[in-house]
């Protein structure tokens, strides 16, 4: 692998994961962004009582990525080999706190609706 394209990640995500969940996960993460952009579009502001809270279930996120990581891939903590390892794992933690906390904002957003002052 002498470039790193777009198209060669796509195939190394297709084989960690396998062509179903991958594409699935693809689907999911497209559907959340642009229904929080839908819920920023349309409240015009955020409000920092529902981010706070999916401030907080950050860690909980990042905790699940990880595992679910792990589940998928058969791998385990005791299988991280050099400091490359640690920096995926940490890149999977962070990228599953983010992705937690714009999916519960989200949801938070689309089921109770912030009232608006004139």
């Amino acid at each position: 692998m002498k470039e790193l394209t777009l198209e060669t990640m796509f195939a190394v995500f297709e084989e960690i994961f396998g062509g179903g969940l991958f594409w699935t996960m693809v689907a999911v993460a497209a559907i959340v962004t642009i229904l929080y952009l839908y819920v920023l579009i349309r409240d015009r502001s955020m409000s920092m009582r529902k981010f706070l809270l999916a401030q907080l279930s950050m860690p909980f996120g990042a905790l699940a990525a990880v595992l679910f990581v792990q589940q998928v891939t058969d791998s385990h903590l005791r299988d991280i080999g050099g400091p490359i390892d640690v920096v995926v794992l940490l890149g999977v933690a962070a990228l599953g706190a983010a992705g937690t906390a714009i999916l519960v904002y989200t949801a938070q957003s689309l089921v109770r609706r912030t009232p608006r002052t004139p």
